[in-house]
């Protein structure tokens, strides 16, 4: 009488553990369709951004790739964003976050989460741009990896494949230039930088899990 109590105790444990993995699991929102741009908007050079195997492909002068689409109208406070990347060699790219469109120029609102393996740009890949910078290079070019970021009240964790890279709480009163004073957590929209022409990268898979 007791196994078969025991039994059913671990079967009812083991149904809610699945049932709240599954529950998270669903959280995740795609934001890329693999097909088109559907949701995105790029300022400048809109040939810098296309489609290619379903995947999307950053190449060509400078231009950001924002997103514009209907999950949580494009404005994003806490969240939990991932992407799956590939840099080719002498790549330069970016994530930003808490962004908002803007035609020309690298963004002056938010923050941007670097991608680069090889660029001469010695800011690797998981940098929080000028604020909290990597050194170290943990993963190649020619390979597909994850870049997991998530932002949680003031915040900011940044994982590549599941390593944490960067771990940085922003201050009430961050120390900014003129020219980055609205590069803060705020709230905002994605988006996805062409730095130079000499620049590849291919994106796919890109989540978004909101927290608020």
């Amino acid at each position: 009488m007791k196994l078969k109590y025991l039994t059913s105790i671990l079967f009812f444990l083991v149904i809610m553990t699945t049932a709240d993995a599954q529950k998270k699991k669903e959280g995740w929102v795609s934001l890329f369709n693999g097909k088109n741009l559907d949701g995105w908007k790029a300022s400048e050079n809109e040939g810098s951004f296309s489609i290619e195997n379903g995947t999307l492909k950053i190449a060509g002068p400078r231009g950001h790739l924002f997103y514009m689409g209907d999950v949580e109208n494009h404005e994003f406070t806490d969240f939990e964003f991932k992407a799956t990347v590939m840099t080719k060699p002498k790549a330069n790219s970016g994530l930003y976050f808490h962004t908002k469109f803007q035609e020309s120029g690298w963004p002056s609102i938010g923050y941007e989460v670097q991608v680069n393996n090889s660029h001469t740009d010695w800011k690797r890949t998981g940098s929080l741009y000028n604020i909290l910078d990597v050194k170290e290079t943990y993963v190649k070019d020619n390979e597909w990896y994850t870049e997991y970021i998530k932002v949680e009240g003031k915040r900011v964790i940044v994982k590549i494949n599941d390593i944490v890279v960067v771990d940085y709480t922003e201050p009430e009163n961050p120390l900014r230039t003129d020219s980055e004073a609205k590069r803060t957590i705020s709230k905002g929209t994605f988006a996805i930088q062409a730095h130079d022409p000499g620049s590849v990268a291919y994106y796919k898979e890109i989540m978004v899990r909101p927290l608020k």
